[in-house]
């Protein structure tokens, strides 16, 4: 095989890999898959399963004060597992750079958007009068998109209240002083 045979070989590799990360770009943009409310195949005479403690907590919707309760119990070491999804784009370290998102130091009760030299998307910027409150915290990690509309974050979410907790009490031990648990 000559040289120029081996470059046209490459080429069409590299124009294929192209082609394909630009239409899943392309897909991705156009289709937004949602949630069905219920099964659009229900299979008849099956009796309806009987759902755990366990299930409806983690299929409860993300909402303002569902974590509370929880805070108090929940494993900062669990935390910090959960964590690793957030430090692809975020640092933890106090004084840490801002990445693709803010530094996470010291973040719960900080007002929102107001880490200095970051640039915060639109949906954030119109909460910046409030403050990272364990409600507030947990709305956005439930469903990001949904509480702040317009946000640059391209995090889907953690549909588990107890993921959820484990993870603000891991934020809230990123601090000199970590803010007081709710009552």
């Amino acid at each position: 095989m000559s040289g120029l045979e081996v470059n046209k070989v490459v080429a069409a590799v590299l124009t294929a890999g192209i082609i394909a990360s630009f239409s899943g770009f392309v897909a991705h943009l156009l289709v937004q898959p949602q949630e069905l409310a219920q099964n659009a195949y229900p299979v008849v005479g099956a009796a309806p399963a009987e759902a755990s403690p366990t299930d409806a907590a983690a299929s409860e919707a993300p909402g303002p004060g569902s974590v509370l309760p929880l805070l108090a119990a929940a494993d900062v070491a669990a935390g910090q597992k959960v964590s690793r999804k957030c430090t692809s784009c975020h640092t933890v370290e106090e004084g840490g750079a801002n990445k693709i998102g803010p530094n996470l130091w010291n973040l719960v009760g900080r007002a929102i958007a107001s880490v200095d030299g970051f640039t915060y998307s639109k949906g954030l910027q119109e909460k910046s009068g409030d403050g990272w409150s364990y409600e507030n915290l947990d709305g956005f990690l439930g469903k990001p998109k949904d509480w702040a509309p317009g946000t640059k974050m391209s995090f889907a979410g953690l549909k588990k209240i107890e993921d959820r907790a484990n993870l603000i009490a891991y934020l809230r031990s990123l601090s000199g002083s970590p803010a007081p648990l709710p009552e």
